[in-house]
């Protein structure tokens, strides 16, 4: 069993607050002292991890699911950020302004914590693989909008994306235009939805299923080969941790493997 260690109080200079930052190692950290290892960036960290110290009873087990895949020899083991949202999380996660809803963005202040600040400091302390293709950001809802926007604006940084139910149709759509192409990085890209998932939300309507589907097509007529961006969508799934937690296991398994 890896082992869950919690930052509270982390400052994040680009956004003029202090968050909490749950870290993960998996027991090869430890046992293989001379390895380096690939890092996982999750978003929502207290909805995360298997831990008594989560937000919530249902969270995603996101160390359980790792430590299956390891232990079934379907992924090598990664280490995992997960960096808590903060009281504004609509604000925070989403990139553009969501008129509808009254949003105001801070993404772009977020995404610039976490490049310009929490993985040079990871990376600084442990072991860690820096490249691209060995770090990747992973959420669901508007934490999948962020890890997509994060693939889009530094590919050169992220070059893994987990997308479960993404909030792609935010900002009518504007992720859409935004990755109007392929990024010619190394890329590998995990979405999923229910296949009839809907919600509202603050009086905006979002087809998760629907738009998830657009946006994976629109991916594949960007350049996007079948190797290198992925589509579940799963029927009866809903917008929830348990539905999440659900799909984890394949999902690491596509996207980490």
């Amino acid at each position: 069993m890896g082992y869950v260690h919690i930052v509270r109080d982390f400052p994040s200079p680009q956004e003029g607050f202090a968050r909490t930052v749950r870290v993960y190692t998996p027991d090869a950290y430890d046992a293989l002292p001379h390895h380096r290892f690939p890092v996982l960036y999750m978003h929502d960290g207290q909805n995360v991890f298997a831990h008594p110290e989560s937000a919530r009873f249902e969270t995603w087990c996101a160390n359980l699911a790792l430590e299956q895949g390891v232990g079934e020899g379907r992924m090598e083991p990664w280490i995992i950020v997960a960096v808590d949202s903060g009281a504004g999380r609509l604000q925070e996660y989403s990139p553009w302004d969501e008129p509808r809803g009254h949003v105001k963005a801070r993404g772009e202040a977020y995404g610039r914590f976490l490049v310009e600040h929490l993985k040079p400091l990871v990376d600084r302390t442990y072991r860690t693989r820096p490249e691209a293709e060995w770090t990747c950001a992973m959420g669901s809802s508007l934490g999948g909008l962020i890890s997509l926007y994060l693939g889009c604006r530094y590919p050169n940084v992220f070059g893994r994306i987990g997308a479960l139910s993404p909030t792609v149709m935010w900002s009518q759509g504007r992720l859409f235009q935004e990755w109007a192409a392929h990024r010619r990085s190394w890329t590998r890209i995990y979405l999923d939805a229910g296949e009839q998932e809907f919600i509202h939300t603050d009086g905006v309507p979002l087809n998760y299923g629907e738009a998830t589907r657009a946006f994976y097509e629109h991916l594949q007529r960007a350049g996007y080969a079948a190797h290198e961006v992925s589509l579940v969508l799963e029927p009866g799934g809903e917008h929830h941790e348990r539905d999440w937690q659900r799909r984890l296991p394949h999902a690491m398994q596509w996207l980490l493997g």
